[in-house]
């Protein structure tokens, strides 16, 4: 069985005493491929060396809209340059995010939209990040003209409504732990409704972690608590799941 994380942090410093081991758990769980998330101008180049480090992580790079006030000429010319290396497959995460009162709201839009004309220009799939901006991620999304790239709506919390609008202008959805938790009512109802070829795991780990780890640190190892959920709730089996979810990550992303 095959499992695939297709959202990871696993270059962030929680896993700096173990990373080896933190990568090595992941592997013994049976994850063959993970998705490492480059973000800001620290992230970036960690996710780059661990992508030539370990044959079967690839990296998503961008600009996280907490970090959009800092975005400064020449780094999206740095983003892009960088997008011509093989292992690279996705520009993100990137998006709104409004709970977290690091940017203006203004700072995010702009910066989002550069990313999403650069996605275009270089025709790969964007990571989209959407806290608590529902309504201006899809208005942005389809001013952009996203569609014609598509991507990975990450850790989805929206309603089916909004599921249902990402859906149709080509995005996949990803669900992490929260699915494991017990009152997380809407992704559970949200994934039930999310048609097989559209669905995606991850553990977004150090964070989010799953039930009954949930307080702890989060591993990609984990990624399977999440594959057993989405299965119980789709109601077919683990292997199932895993398979389905990994052809569908190799495919949005372009893996051979």
């Amino acid at each position: 069985m095959e499992l695939f994380d297709t959202h990871t942090h696993l270059d962030a410093q929680q896993f700096d005493e173990d990373r080896e081991r933190v990568i090595d758990n992941a592997v013994q769980a049976g994850v063959t491929r993970m998705i490492n998330v480059g973000f800001n101008r620290e992230t970036i180049p960690s996710t780059m060396k661990l992508v030539e480090t370990y044959d079967f992580i690839y990296a998503a790079i961008g600009w996280h809209p907490q970090d959009a006030v800092f975005m400064q000429e020449g780094d999206l010319d740095w983003i892009a340059s960088l997008c011509s290396h093989p292992k690279v497959v996705a520009i993100g995460e990137i998006g709104l995010d409004y709970y977290w009162d690091t940017s203006p709201k203004d700072v995010q839009h702009r910066v989002l939209r550069q990313q999403i004309g650069l996605a275009r220009e270089l025709n790969m799939p964007i990571v989209i990040h959407n806290r608590d901006a529902h309504e201006d991620i899809v208005k942005i999304l389809r001013e952009e003209k996203a569609g014609e790239v598509g991507g990975v709506m990450h850790s989805f919390s929206g309603s089916w409504e909004t599921a249902k609008l990402c859906l149709n202008m080509g995005f996949h959805l990803s669900f992490g732990g929260p699915i494991t938790f017990k009152n997380a009512r809407v992704p559970k109802e949200v994934l039930a409704q999310v048609p097989m070829d559209r669905l995606l795991i991850e553990t977004d780990s150090p964070y989010l972690t799953p039930h009954p780890f949930r307080g702890k640190r989060n591993e990609s190892a984990n990624v399977r608590l999440v594959a057993e959920a989405a299965a119980q709730i789709k109601g077919v089996d683990l292997e199932e799941i895993a398979h389905i979810t990994t052809q569908n990550g190799l495919e949005r992303f372009g893996i051979v």
